[in-house]
């Protein structure tokens, strides 16, 4: 009977020991995100300094660095503060990057596979809650090192927008109307892409960067078509534990509705630009991705 008891005590120390190692657990991942957009400048009239700012500039859009904290079950994806290297119109130059990403912390819970996404566009906070995005994973043979832990391939095939991409250099001569029609962006129009994650059993969490996640382990590296996102750092139980709490800020919408609010203004700013070009004669460069 003695004895019994003290193997029932026992194992009650280890439950209780195991949960609170659950509950303490967590782990912070840095990833480098790249994202690639073709764009030829020869002929296009711009002086070789300026394709050099150019170049600088999408670099700066288009290289970004995020952190993911995360526990066993909650996650917060956010992007890193830096410098800002200046998008704006020196010498009669523009740079814009029209879209809507996340710009401040992004949550995801994978035990109610909820999220919640801080946003600021055109001068309003939005928190956009929703349902996790359900991902069909196939799991693949291939394997490969990333760092020290040993990865598996999984892909899926999500469909997306046909992203309206437009490049104008100089001055526009060309009729009005045509350029309108031409910059209209158009709807409805979807692309399949197959997705590539690479995800490790050494970390057994759901968790990764950007909108992924349902893998069996942390998934290290993503490869979306034109996006590449790699992790280069993994911290398992810092010192200094994170928050990791749902955002509350900003007025609350669901992806549906944000992306509407996007499509709308975009809309506008375009036509905002195009009267601005109408007023001072259409000169300047003008660099516009997205929309």
């Amino acid at each position: 009977m003695k004895k019994f008891l003290q193997k029932s005590i026992a194992i009650v120390l280890l439950l209780i020991v195991t949960t609170v190692s659950a509950q303490g657990f967590q782990g912070k991942a840095i990833y480098q995100t790249k994202s690639t957009i073709e764009m030829d400048l020869a002929g296009s009239g711009i002086p070789a300094d300026r394709i050099k700012r150019i170049k600088e500039m999408m670099k700066n859009q288009l290289e970004k660095t995020y952190t993911l904290t995360f526990n066993k079950t909650a996650s917060i994806y956010k992007e890193e503060e830096k410098l800002d290297q200046g998008g704006g119109g020196r010498g009669g130059m523009r740079f814009m990057m029209m879209g809507g990403g996340a710009s401040g912390n992004y949550y995801k819970n994978t035990q109610t596979k909820t999220s919640s996404k801080e946003n600021e566009f055109s001068g309003k906070n939005f928190l956009i809650k929703d349902d996790l995005i359900s991902y069909e994973w196939k799991m693949e043979q291939e394997t490969k090192m990333i760092g020290e832990h040993l990865c598996f391939k999984a892909t899926t095939v999500i469909e997306v927008p046909v992203r309206n991409t437009n490049f104008r250099f100089g001055r526009r001569n060309n009729n009005d109307n045509d350029e309108k029609k031409e910059n209209e962006p158009k709807e409805d129009v979807m692309e399949l892409i197959i997705v590539t994650a690479w995800y490790t059993l050494d970390i057994p969490v759901s968790h990764g960067p950007d909108d992924y996640w349902g893998l069996p382990g942390l998934i290290l590296e993503i490869n979306d078509g034109n996006t590449n996102i790699l992790c280069s750092k993994i911290i398992i139980n810092p010192k200094e534990k994170a928050e990791i709490t749902a955002p509350k800020k900003g007025k609350v919408v669901t992806q549906k509705a944000y992306d509407k609010i996007i499509e709308e203004k975009t809309k506008e700013m375009r036509e905002r630009m195009r009267n601005e070009r109408e007023k001072s004669g259409g000169g300047g460069h003008r660099i516009m991705i997205g929309g």
